[in-house]
């Protein structure tokens, strides 16, 4: 099938490309940042998501995941708006399969940055609005909502002993998800997933049932 990926230069996105790529599927990242994957299926275009007159042209994607996002940094117009942007040009339309918006936890509990958290509670319900569009194509549209995972835009409290003690106390399972555990669920509420639409599932590790966001002042 052929994908589109957004954000796929590290992190999240990078490792959902790969799991695909393993699988033998045909991926598309857009990606501010430089290409980071080598590979005979994998074609990079280099343009920020919130550039809608620059973003390429692209047809009939099967798979589509709205990966790109930031914290404290245009979030409402990264992470929601650009997103909207996104879905509306490539995942609407008759040979679409599956969308899936990589939201967050604290799209459902509120429990970060103000802006990143109505950004993500936003893009919860535009999952919703989109299954119901795609429908008729016989098409799913989910968020995954990860809580901690290990990547570089969480370095900074990764790296800092006491909070990431504080931290370890919030999370049931006493660790953060990998990107790789995260590309898993991508795949599955994608490809694996025929039925299930207009869910917002949260990957956390039991995070989200303490309500409480430690973060580094």
């Amino acid at each position: 099938m052929k994908v589109l990926i957004t954000g796929t230069s590290q992190g999240i996105g990078k490792a959902i490309a790969l799991t695909f790529l393993k699988e033998g599927h045909s991926v598309i990242g857009i990606d501010r940042q430089c290409k980071a994957i080598e590979h005979k299926l994998y074609v990079h275009y280099e343009c920020d998501i919130r550039d809608s007159h620059k973003l390429p042209e692209i047809d009939d994607v099967n798979i589509l995941i709205n990966n790109a996002g930031t914290q404290n940094e245009a979030d409402i117009d990264i992470n929601l708006k650009a997103l909207i942007n996104i879905t509306e040009k490539y995942g609407i339309q008759e040979k679409i399969r599956s969308i899936l918006n990589i939201g967050s936890a604290s799209g459902h509990t509120g429990s970060e940055f103000p802006e990143y958290s109505a950004s993500k509670g936003g893009v919860m319900a535009y999952t919703k609005n989109v299954a119901m569009r795609v429908a008729k194509y016989n098409a799913t549209c989910n968020s995954l909502d990860p809580g901690g995972v290990i990547t570089p835009l969480n370095q900074c409290v990764i790296n800092d002993p006491k909070l990431w003690k504080e931290i370890m106390k919030q999370t049931p399972l006493k660790r953060w998800a990998t990107p790789e555990e995260i590309a898993q669920w991508a795949y599955f509420l994608t490809v694996t997933n025929t039925f299930c639409t207009g869910q917002n599932i949260i990957v956390d590790g039991g995070e989200a049932i303490n309500y409480n966001f430690v973060w580094k002042e």
